[in-house]
This record gives structure tokens, C-alpha cells and sequence, in this order.
């Protein structure tokens, strides 16, 4: 099945809930870096992804319906050239909150991973540095870095393919564009900072 949805916003924009609430919508699985840690073919496909090497996308993505989040919407150009039929979803937040969130989860969660995780984690930051920016202490740069992908996503996907999304938006703008019933339940909301750090065993912020 073709990717129904290509997530171009990067992490602590709401991603988690997303994959939640797509999953229940298309009822299927949706790509997430929370996928990643349990496949390690998912990993390879990735690693050889950032490292440069061709990567055929509908081939990598032939499990899922949907993708949001990193690693994959560090590809969001070549996964919306690949599946031209999806709508590209951009996730976003203000950029201070959105600094201030990963600051405490995912830049941390580099030096919180086992010894067996570490190879795809500083792949990880390879793709970082090469596509957005890993000067994770730079709050300048950071915040920089994630306007500047933000407004070439708004820049170069026509705006009738586009749903420009927050939080707060909730379901109504997804299910516009996925043609779908609004379902009846609140918008779900997962994976706090709270529920990161305590998943990757970091300390309560001071």
C-alpha cells in the first residue's frame, strides 16, 4: 500500500499524536522513529538513506500508510516525489516551544541510548547535520535550521497538496485532505516531555 501521508514536520511538533491518530484513521502503521528501535531493517534503509546511497522509497515504506517524524521527514522531497498522490503534512509549533521541547528529549537522547542503539542513533545525527542541523547547544542555529525547513516546505509543495498543521488544528484539517469522517473523540495527545524522558531513562529536567 502506497503511503497515504507524507509527514514533513520534524520531531516535538506533535508527531507521536499524529501517529496515533493516523494510525486510527487509516488503519494501518505509521512511520515514526518510534518504529526504528524494533526493525533493523528500517535502520539500514535509513542509515544507506543518509549516507547517500539510492534508496527506493516505496520499497522502505511498503509496511506503512503514513510517515511523520524523524528520520523519515528529513526525506519528505523524495518521499512526496515518490508517492505524488499523498498529501504532505507539516507539523509545527511556535519555534521557541518547539526549542525548548527538544532541548529536553531529543538532543538529550543522544548520549541516553545503549551501546547496541549507538550506530543508528549517530546516523541519525549524520542525517541531522547533513539535512537540518545537529549544533543541538546553538539555540540560534537550531531554531534557524527549523524555520528555514519549514518554509521550504510551505515554499515548494503546492498549496492544494499541503495541510499546514498544528496542534491545536486538531482532526478536522487532516480529514479534509484524507477525505474521512472526523471521529467523534478528542484529538489524542502523546509522548509529553515527561513520557520521553522517562522512556529513555533522562533525569526530570531541574
Amino acid at each position: 500500500m502506497a503511503l497515504q501521508i507524507v509527514g514533513a514536520g520534524v520531531g516535538r511538533t506533535g508527531t507521536h499524536s499524529l501517529k496515533v491518530a493516523l494510525e486510527q484513521l487509516l488503519g494501518g502503521t505509521c512511520h515514526h522513529m518510534a518504529e526504528m528501535f524494533d526493525r533493523p531493517d528500517q535502520r539500514e534503509a535509513f542509515t544507506a538513506a543518509i549516507d547517500g546511497e539510492p534508496t527506493d522509497w516505496t520499497a522502505v515504506m511498503a509496511d506503512f500508510t503514513a510517515m511523520v517524524d524523524f528520520p523519515g521527514s528529513l526525506f519528505w522531497r523524495e518521499m512526496a516525489a515518490a508517492f505524488p498522490d499523498a498529501p504532505v503534512l507539516l507539523s509545527t509549533r511556535d519555534a521557541e516551544g518547539w526549542y525548548r521541547s527538544a532541548s529536553n528529549t531529543i538532543f538529550l537522547s543522544f548520549d541516553h541510548v545503549p551501546p547496541e542503539g549507538r550506530p543508528w542513533m549517530e546516523a541519525v545525527r549524520r542525517g541531522l547535520r547533513d539535512r537540518f542541523s545537529d549544533d543541538f547547544e546553538n539555540k540560534d542555529a537550531m531554531i534557524a535550521a527549523y524555520e528555514a525547513h519549514n518554509a521550504a516546505v510551505r515554499a515548494e509543495v503546492p498549496a492544494d497538496r499541503l495541510i499546514d498543521w498544528t496542534p491545536s488544528d486538531g482532526w478536522e484539517p487532516i480529514c479534509a485532505a484524507l477525505n474521512v469522517p472526523v471521529p467523534a473523540e478528542p484529538f489524542p495527545v502523546t509522548n509529553t516531555t515527561k513520557d520521553f524522558r522517562e522512556m529513555m531513562g533522562i533525569d526530570p529536567p531541574a
